[in-house]
């Protein structure tokens, strides 16, 4: 009994089983129409491209470059080239290979330096067709691993001598080593002022000192001054360069002339008023030489009288002896008190001739022979000088100024031919 209900059961499930097989499904999904792969379009690469370019290059200072660019096209059709690049880097026009080769001696040069980005401009071109072409770029770079140290260096040699009064001015050169100087400082021993302070390589330091900088106490008449150039990189490191500048005492040239101008213009008024002062005098000699001159012609004219008064016979027909006074003989004490002679007068004149004379001699052998003559400070002492003892030597005689006659017409008096003979130099 309980073995014909296991196969009753049996025998159902298997039924249900193949109706659920048999049974039919319905699909409710949308129904896509079949693609052809035949119908399927790719796009064609055409373009002209570099297809292994690197953007960025950075290489060792004892390393070598050697790489070849590639496109997407026959490399025979094409040319290579580059544009701005910098010292040493080349490219192979037929096959695009990128080379080159460190030498130190270009960054010794300062054809190139370290850490510096160069921008290059990179191209090919179809040699058949002008239109098919690619220009685009990169950037490369060095470093080195080795030790530079930058170094200072000033356009001049120490030490330099200079005047006062004189501009001193040279550039400030530097040698970068690995890494560039980026400023520069200034630092002296003595205080100095009005100079150009170079900031950067390359600048110029000017600097002029003043006619007051080197003072009497200073020994040998110069003073020192110790120019110190410091330079820093960014990473702190600094060097210094040390210039001596030996600052010598010098003349004013400007104030040197204008005291030199000075004593000659007062040399010349001097001159003119001695002049005048010689033709005010030799005036009063030759008014005292006419009065003299008159005396005289009457003294001779009477004596003569007398004498022919003195041989006439008189009505007894006896000649006597006595000789008659003439007229001239009484008038000779009326003319010594009336026109004395004037050798006092006389003495002054030549004198006053005689100083005038090397007074202009001194004037003339003085004169300046340029802007700057370096004998200008003891010519002015010589022409004072001479002045101040001419002034002593004529104390005693008045030198009143002339306001009644120009120069030109005193020195016309005083450079005529009869003064001239009157007064000659013996």
């Amino acid at each position: 009994m309980i073995m014909l209900k296991k196969i009753i059961f049996f025998t159902a499930f298997v039924l249900s089983v193949s109706g659920a097989l048999n049974a039919q499904v319905i699909n409710d999904s949308v129904n896509l129409p079949s693609v052809n792969p035949t119908n399927v379009f790719r796009h064609t690469d055409t373009a002209l491209r570099i297809i292994n370019l690197n953007p960025f290059f950075s290489l060792h200072v004892d390393s070598n470059l050697a790489y070849r660019l590639q496109i997407n096209k026959p490399v025979k059709n094409y040319y290579w080239y580059l544009k701005d690049a910098p010292t040493g880097l080349r490219i192979d026009k037929d096959n695009g290979t990128l080379s080159f080769k460190a030498n130190k001696s270009l960054f010794m040069a300062g054809r190139l330096k370290y850490d510096t980005k160069y921008p290059v401009q990179i191209g090919v071109q179809n040699l058949a067709d002008p239109k098919d072409r690619v220009d685009t770029s990169f950037t490369i770079s060095f470093y080195s691993t080795d030790i530079i140290f930058p170094k200072v260096k000033p356009s001049v040699v120490s030490p330099v001598y200079i005047e006062e009064g004189n501009k001193l001015a040279f550039n400030i050169l530097c040698d970068n080593g690995n890494f560039g100087i980026e400023r520069l400082l200034v630092s002296s021993n003595i205080s100095i002022g009005n100079f150009k302070l170079p900031k950067n390589c390359d600048d110029t330091f000017e600097w002029m000192p003043g006619y007051d900088f080197v003072n009497e106490k200073d020994s040998a008449q110069v003073k020192i001054v110790n120019l110190m150039f410091i330079g820093t990189t960014q990473f702190n490191f600094t060097d210094t360069a040390r210039v001596r500048v030996v600052v010598r005492n010098a003349l004013n040239f400007d104030i040197a002339t204008q005291e030199y101008n000075d004593a000659v213009e007062n040399m010349n008024r001097w001159l003119l008023r001695y002049k005048y002062t010689f033709l005010q005098i030799d005036k009063k000699i030759k008014g005292t030489k006419t009065w003299r001159s008159g005396f005289d012609i009457t003294t001779a004219t009477t004596t003569t009288t007398g004498t022919v008064l003195s041989a006439t016979i008189n009505d007894n027909k006896v000649v006597t002896p006595k000789i008659l006074t003439g007229t001239g003989v009484v008038s000779l004490p009326i003319k010594e008190a009336v026109a004395p002679q004037k050798t006092v007068e006389q003495n002054q004149a030549a004198l006053l001739r005689s100083n005038i004379k090397r007074l202009e001699y001194v004037l003339f052998d003085n004169k300046l022979s340029g802007d700057r003559d370096q004998n200008i400070a003891a010519k002015t002492e010589l022409l004072k000088k001479e002045l101040r003892q001419s002034q002593t030597q004529l104390a005693e005689v008045p030198t009143d100024m002339a306001e009644t006659m120009t120069e030109e017409q005193i020195n016309k008096y005083f450079d005529s031919p009869r003064v001239q003979r009157k007064y000659r130099l013996r």
